[in-house]
């Protein structure tokens, strides 16, 4: 398929570029028909909602509010009721305006704080808070604040105010692609290679996009869905164009031509792609299993977007390889190779040396990375789900400042009132119990509609504060059965808390689950139990670290004022599922890459510590370059203004930087130092029973220089430093082409040693040294014997294949 998309750029560039286009225009003809679906089945504020839906179903549209606050005086002032009034009768006559609720109507006298200082009017919109027009909201939001003056001040709040009040749609993920720009310009060191991971995630996110808008008028799919879709979709996507850009870069250093070094990739480093791409959607799917409808649109937007990333990759990438030819290299590179040659394998400088010292010293490793990561895990102890609001927006905004003004004139759990709902019976004792319980601030029944009727209970706490939720439980498990009734508590603050404890007791299904995945995928990609083992226990630890972040800035508050992200609170109740679903995700993207390496090391050479050193020296560069790219993108969506996207940007971009930088580049190699061969063990039985799912290539045929048959023969000579020491004790392996192992010894005390040959022919001669660097050349063996010295440096990782 590689060969075809290369050889056919034109068609496969012209099909992608019309699918993009094709649905950006379906898309935008067809509009958004994102919905919000936080009800749960049988909980006690799902009875109360359809109870009160049934009493007042025509009240589908969004209401927010208008507060102001006099200085001096009283709002019913003459003087303020000349200013506002005016301004109130404008926003009434605006087209999508339904009603305004003002305090100065006898409907609304309520609507004025007890020291008459500050007051609001409800304006009640047409449609639904995501259906309603920005241009319409920002119209009110500026009439209403063209009543401030000196004195008076106004503010709003609802949501369709918070989102006219949100940066320009686009401004996280433009940052990010930029920022993302920049690490591929310092990596590639060229303009077009920079360009190619960023075209792949342009389309992949593009096309993702799009087909998520129009799935949203066929099944409900929360409007945050688009925002982590855009996140998890630029992020895999650069990553998995820089793996296989890498990787065809490399072998056109090595003297393959373009072609063949792009067929090469996909063949390699684009099979991994598939396999991570595949765990990532896995880890995605895992969100179904809590069974919380606001999480399935959730699903198939972000599982869409990774799949055309994916496809992007894995289709497109090729092509455009096609294009570039070997101006995918700098021109330097250029230079260098027409002037010096193919590059020999291996890898040398930072990572090598890297890779040598974690191979020295990995006690010493693995227990300053655990203590670390035990460190930053500390805060999750006091880890507390809930729902933000428009209390936790930034100070400088009109939403937190209405917030703040209607908790000063009304109470702080004016914001987020309770519905005692019931249906038939008298209700006088329920209200009076209610008056009389501790923690309610005012209890106002209204009239029964259809026989149904609505209490509502102001708490004299905030909406998120934890004694709002032990009055929620107080109300359902004393006051209602004690007065004899049946009643349902519901309202926000209700379907909130019910979310979260739903959330929390299915949480470790969730995880069993997405573990339980990832392990069988792992299993029958590597063919052992220790990998995955370790695969598992290291997204446990990343988990916690990162989670243990998230609670230090969002809970805490520790730097929120320096990231802009406005006031603590608990941390949203949806977070720990898609949190957890994404980093499950990327972490196998990152555990597939390492461990892909040094697998394929491992079959060559049946040697644990050349393959945990080859495979980190050779991917460590990579994997850091992809996490930082990550991290910029998540970071970037600190931007985006919508606070649960805030959360998971910081998140997620923690959990990948202590992933990459951390377990995968210090704690996962030590591990497996100190494991050794058993890292690859796997039962008899169960190897016989699992299916065959290569992430690498297949190995090639025995070279057919090798004739079989011929006269034995043999390598020998010396292995010696830069310095001319001889090495005692390094392991000399001779592999044939298809990187069978056929002879392995090791060196004596003056470093010589010797290795039988079958027959004349182009073998392989690795030679490692436990505190040296690896030596892999291709040898050719004739008639006779041959004489072939090795030397050894440190740092420098020559790999086999």
């Amino acid at each position: 398929m590689a060969r075809w998309c290369y050889q056919h750029r034109l068609v496969v560039l012209l099909l992608w570029v019309g699918a993009l286009f094709g649905l950006g225009f379906s898309a935008s003809t067809a509009g958004t028909n994102y919905a919000n679906v936080f009800s749960l089945p049988d909980t006690d504020s799902k009875s109360a909602y359809d109870l009160m839906e049934k009493a007042f179903p025509n009240t589908s549209g969004d209401t927010d509010t208008v507060v102001w606050k006099v200085d001096e005086g009283s709002v019913r002032d003459q003087a303020v009721r000349d200013r506002i009034r005016p301004v109130l009768e404008d926003i009434a006559k605006m087209p999508g305006v339904g009603a305004v609720t003002s305090p100065y109507d006898a409907r609304g006298a309520a609507q004025v704080s007890k020291d008459g200082t500050i007051a609001y009017a409800q304006v009640t919109f047409a449609k639904r808070a995501n259906e309603v027009p920005k241009e319409l909201v920002q119209d009110v939001v500026d009439t209403a604040q063209g009543a401030d003056r000196a004195g008076l001040q106004v503010e709003l709040g609802g949501q369709a105010i918070q989102r006219v009040q949100e940066p320009p749609q686009g401004l996280s993920e433009g940052v990010g692609i930029v920022a993302a720009a920049v690490v591929l310009f310092l990596a590639f060191g060229s303009f077009f290679a920079m360009t190619l991971p960023i075209a792949i995630a342009v389309f992949g996110v593009g096309t993702g996009l799009f087909a998520t808008q129009l799935l949203s008028h066929t099944t409900d799919v929360p409007d945050i869905a688009p925002l982590l879709a855009s996140l998890i979709g630029l992020g895999v996507g650069i990553d998995y164009a820089l793996f296989i850009v890498t990787r065809h870069r490399k072998g056109i250093q090595r003297g393959l031509d373009p072609e063949e070094a792009a067929v090469t990739a996909l063949n390699t480093s684009g099979r991994a792609v598939l396999f991570a791409g595949g765990t990532v959607c896995i880890a995605l799917a895992g969100m179904l299993v809590t069974r919380l409808r606001f999480l399935d649109g959730v699903v198939i937007g972000t599982s869409l977007t990774v799949v055309l990333s994916v496809l992007a990759a894995t289709t497109l990438l090729p092509a455009l390889l096609g294009f570039l030819g070997p101006r995918v290299l700098s021109r330097r590179q250029r230079r260098r190779l027409a002037a010096q040659g193919p590059e020999p394998e291996g890898a040398s400088g930072l990572a090598a040396r890297w890779s040598t010292a974690v191979q020295k010293r990995p006690r010493r490793t693995a227990a300053l990375a655990l203590v670390f990561m035990a460190v930053l895990a500390v805060p999750v102890l006091s880890l507390r789900l809930g729902a933000t609001d428009q209390g936790n927006d930034d100070a400088s905004t009109t939403t937190r400042k209405a917030y703040d003004l209607l908790a000063e004139g009304f109470g702080p759990g004016f914001n987020g009132p309770l519905q005692v709902v019931t249906e038939g019976g008298e209700t006088s004792a329920l209200v009076k119990g209610l008056q009389d319980t501790p923690g309610v601030a005012q209890v106002a029944a209204l009239p029964p509609a259809r026989g149904v009727t609505v209490i509502q209970v102001v708490p004299t706490t905030s909406p998120q504060s934890v004694e709002t939720d032990r009055l929620i439980d107080r109300l359902r498990d004393d006051v209602i059965p004690a007065a004899g009734v049946e009643a349902h508590v519901g309202g926000v603050t209700a379907v909130s808390k019910d979310f979260s404890t739903v959330t929390g007791d299915r949480l470790p299904l969730f995880i069993a689950t997405i573990i339980g995945l990832g392990f069988l995928l792992l299993l029958v990609a590597f063919r052992s139990l220790v990998v995955p083992l370790t695969a598992a226990l290291m997204n446990l630890i990343a988990a916690a670290a990162s989670f243990g972040v998230l609670v230090a800035i969002f809970q805490w508050g520790w730097g929120l004022e320096l990231l802009g992200l406005g006031k603590e609170g608990p941390i949203n109740a949806f977070l720990p599922v898609i949190m957890l679903s994404l980093l499950f995700g990327l972490s196998m993207d990152y555990q597939v890459f390492l461990v892909s390496r040094m697998h394929e090391e491992w079959v060559h050479t049946r040697d644990n510590a050349r393959a945990v050193r080859v495979g980190l020296a050779e991917t460590s560069r990579v994997i850091n370059s992809a996490a930082l790219i990550m991290v910029c993108v998540f970071m970037a969506f600190v931007l985006s203004g919508d606070s649960g996207a805030a959360m998971a940007g910081v998140g997620l971009a923690a959990a990948v930087a202590l992933d990459a930088f951390i377990l995968r580049t210090a704690l996962v190699p030590a591990a497996m130092h100190l494991l050794g061969d058993s890292n690859w063990w796997l039962p008899k039985g169960l190897e016989k029973r699992l299916p065959h799912l290569a992430v690498e290539p297949k190995e090639e045929a025995p070279s057919p220089e090798v004739r079989a048959g011929g006269p034995a023969s043999a390598v020998h000579g010396f292995v010696r430093t830069a310095d001319g020491e001889p090495v005692a004790g390094a392991a000399v392996t001779l592999l044939s082409g298809g990187g069978r192992q056929l002879d392995r010894v090791e060196s004596l005390a003056d470093g010589s040693y010797i290795v039988s040959v079958p027959a004349p022919g182009t073998y392989l001669l690795a030679t490692t040294a436990p505190t040296y660097g690896s030596r892999a050349r291709q040898v050719v063996v004739g008639e006779g014997p041959l004489v072939y010295d090795v030397e050894l440096a440190e740092g420098e990782v020559d790999a086999v294949n």
